[in-house]
């Protein structure tokens, strides 16, 4: 399986990637083991299941580089992206 996720960081700053293992990929994030995540810690906070490597990446770029697909899956999950207090 394939996974596109969604993590978010303490100041609301959301990321999208994909990876066949989120939890592998969570703990990167967190280490700063990559460039555009590093400095903050990080959680999971939406996913999807994809069984083809080729459509996870896809979902990815439309996630990435087309805005209004970002801002749909932002609206629908917006509870999710809302911080307990």
């Amino acid at each position: 399986m394939f996974f596109v996720y969604i993590v978010q960081n303490e100041r609301d700053e959301l990321y999208c990637g994909y990876s066949n293992n989120i939890e592998r990929r969570l703990a990167e994030h967190n280490r700063g083991s990559t460039h555009t995540t590093r400095g903050s810690m990080w959680s999971v906070v939406y996913y999807e299941a994809y069984r083809a490597e080729h459509d996870a990446r896809e979902r990815e770029k439309q996630l990435k580089f087309r805005g209004q697909a970002k801002t749909q899956l932002k609206r629908r999950i917006s509870q999710s992206l809302q911080r307990k207090t």
